[in-house]
Order: structure tokens, then sequence, then C-alpha cells
């Protein structure tokens, strides 16, 4: 399998969520006893992925804290961004990182749980000849909330339908990517494109592959989601088990239980 580096994406606001993030990071909100970003970066080690790059701005320094911890040394880094680029121009600052390789690109502020290795190996050996990337896809409860994608009969992208009242279908963008290095050169060959999904995805249609995650997938920004994503089932084969110093004392801090309480309401 070719080399694949990661770019899990941090640094955004999370306005939905106030007063929560008013406090602490979106990516940070705890699922159960583990800050969502953990998920990420096991499930993503486990899945072979070993060189990880996040992007931070609002409250960078808790996410930064976190990823200073020693189980992270060597193969997760952050950059900050002083003003929000958007996903094109955060590829854009970063392209000496993503040049070259294929990309695993993702929002790390939702909550993604299925077979990564699964998900790589279908766009390294089964993705449809033509394609240059695929897109994890899955089944929206809130059509019109979402990006909905419409397939041709080998599950290849036709047409998007981004956050329309009654679309023909649920089935979602995931907000999941693999880039083959196309598609990051043809972003460094536009400088004024910042929002991927209406500036980048379009110039693509007919040559995106997709992957379904048939597991979980939830975008948390309502604390009504965040609740949920406490009781989905396979949380504990996501982590390894040993809490770190940092996890003892978020768990014993004010922070956590201003969070615990509006999630156990």
């Amino acid at each position: 399998m070719k080399n694949i580096k990661a770019l899990l994406l941090a640094a955004g606001l999370g306005t939905r969520l106030k007063p929560l993030t008013d406090i602490w990071p979106k990516c940070l909100m705890p699922i159960r006893d583990r800050p969502l970003l953990e998920y990420w970066l096991n499930i993503l080690q486990k899945s072979g992925i070993d060189n990880i790059l996040v992007n931070t701005h609002y409250l960078s320094e808790y996410v930064e804290g976190f990823i200073k911890q020693p189980q992270f040394t060597g193969w997760v880094d952050s950059v900050y961004e002083p003003s929000l680029l958007g996903t094109a121009g955060t590829i854009r600052k970063n392209i000496d990182f993503c040049q070259n390789d294929t990309i695993l690109l993702a929002h790390a502020d939702n909550w993604t749980c299925c077979d990564f290795s699964d998900f790589l190996d279908y766009h390294h050996s089964q993705r449809p000849k033509g394609t240059v990337m695929t897109m994890m896809t899955f089944m929206c409860p809130n059509p019109s909330e979402c990006g909905i994608a419409e397939l041709n009969c080998d599950g290849i992208v036709v047409k998007f339908y981004e956050k329309v009242d009654n679309p023909p279908g649920e089935l979602a963008n995931a907000a999941v990517y693999l880039l083959e290095p196309e598609v990051t050169k043809w972003i460094m060959g536009h400088p004024k494109v910042t929002d991927f999904s209406t500036e980048v995805l379009p110039q693509f249609v007919g040559r995106i592959a997709t992957w379904y995650n048939g597991h979980t997938h939830r975008d948390i920004g309502r604390i009504e989601e965040l609740k949920k994503a406490q009781k989905d089932d396979h949380i504990h084969t996501m982590l390894n088990a040993k809490n770190s110093i940092w996890q003892d004392d978020f768990f014993h801090s004010e922070i956590f239980k201003t969070i615990g309480d509006y999630i156990d309401e």
C-alpha cells in the first residue's frame, strides 16, 4: 500500500455547541471518557497511518497541549492558523506535507466509527479507474442539512446537492476523503479557492469514488448529537486502555464537570 498521511481539521469555532465551546474546543469534546481527537488518532494509527498533521486555530492552546503528550511524539504534529483559511487554504499552506502522497483529509470534530483499513484498501485496490479521490458516505437522517451525493452504477459521484430542500436521497458526504496528488495540485493552481465542498469537489465530479460507512458517523455540532455519541456501542474497541496524565487532569477539571453536566441532562 502506498504511503498515506492524514490531515485532520480541528480549527473550527464549534458555534453550534455553545456554551460548551466557549470554554473547550469541539475536537476535544469527551466521548465517554476520552476526547474526540484521541479516537481519531488511535483509529488512524491502528489502520497504519503514522504521519498526522492537525490544524488548530480556536482555543489552540488546549489542542496543542493534548497533542504534545508523549504517546503522540514523532507521529502527530500541529500547525497553527492565525486566521481560518478554509480546507483548501489549509492544504495550500501545508503543501510540503500534502504533495506527492495520498492524503486522508477529515474533519476531526466529527464522530466517525468504521473500519478505516477497509476504507484505505478500497481506495488503493478497488476504486474505479480514473477516479482521483474516495469520499466516505453515510445515511443522513436530515438530508437537507447535509451534502447529498448522487452516484452512478459504479459508485462514482455524478452530482452534489449541498444543503438543499428535498434532495433526491439520503446518501451524504461524511467529509472524510482520500486524495491523490492530482487533487492537491489542482488546489495549488487555484490560489483563490478556499472551500473544499463547494469549490473543489464540483471540479472532480465524475472522478470521485465513494465508500459507504455503515457503522457510525455523527456531526456532534449539537448537544443532542454529542449525547447520542456517548451511547454508541463499539467505542471501547477504538482506544488504548490506559489513561495519560493529561486525561487524569482533564477528568478532574471544572471544564470536564461543566461539559458532563450538559451531556448528562
